[in-house]
């Protein structure tokens, strides 16, 4: 017969207290880092979350952001030029057009001379103007009568300038004789003068800019006799609008 006061084996023993004794040690229990519900990689070998970005993609940026602080530097030194010196383009009259020898043949070929003086105005209080290869012509509408050059110029700040312009024409065509015959019947014909030259805008030694300036003075009425083919402009100087 077993002895009943020997503990079974697998059991721990009782105490006296009728409680079991406790031997076990307890581990820390640590918990897992939340994964992500939307991609999960970390069975990837390929995958590292700390990887730096590819070079190239580093030089783009770079560059990109270089760019841009040249544009933006160009940008706010330009805009302080501009507030310093406050460029403002050339103004253009016509003070005096005369015309001798005039006449129409019936092939509707032009001849004549014309004598135009012109004004020009440099507003700028701390630009100069150097003006090069200067061409002019005058029309009647949109034909050209005859071309000249004028001799190149230096305007200084807020100057006045005189200009000479001389034209001649023995057998220019106009399309519609009757047209230019009928102004002439009438004692007016109408003229437009035009001016092209490359212009240079200089502050000092240290900024200048090269343009092309075009001058057109349209409307230009000149009275004509009917005898000499002589006349002159009707009612006094004409403004010429100018563009660059």
């Amino acid at each position: 017969m077993a002895d009943q006061s020997r503990p079974v084996t697998g059991y721990p023993a009782t105490t006296t207290t009728g409680h079991p004794t406790t031997t076990a040690t307890a581990y820390p229990y640590v918990t897992p880092p939340p994964q992500n519900p939307y991609f999960h990689v970390t069975n990837n070998p390929y995958y590292n979350p700390y990887a730096p970005p590819p070079r190239a993609t580093t030089f783009v940026h770079r560059f990109f952001a270089f760019l841009i602080g040249i544009i933006l530097t160009t940008g706010v030194i330009i805009f302080i030029m501009w507030l310093v010196l406050r460029p403002q383009i050339p103004q253009f009259r016509v003070e005096t057009l005369t015309l001798t020898n005039f006449n129409v043949s019936s092939n509707s070929l032009v001849s004549g001379n014309w004598d135009a003086r012109f004004v020009a105005t440099n507003p700028n209080s701390k630009i100069v103007l150097y003006y090069d290869e200067i061409e002019a012509a005058v029309y009647y509408k949109s034909d050209s009568i005859s071309e000249t050059t004028v001799a190149p110029f230096v305007q200084g700040v807020k100057n006045e300038t005189k200009i000479r312009a001389m034209f001649a024409s023995l057998t220019a065509y106009v399309d519609g004789r009757d047209g230019i015959n009928g102004e002439r019947s009438r004692g007016m014909v109408g003229f437009n003068l035009r001016m092209v030259s490359r212009v240079r805008f200089q502050a000092g030694s240290w900024w200048a800019r090269r343009r092309v300036l075009r001058v057109y003075c349209p409307n230009l009425s000149v009275r004509v006799d009917g005898n000499g083919g002589n006349g002159s402009l009707v009612g006094g100087s004409k403004e010429c609008s100018v563009g660059l």
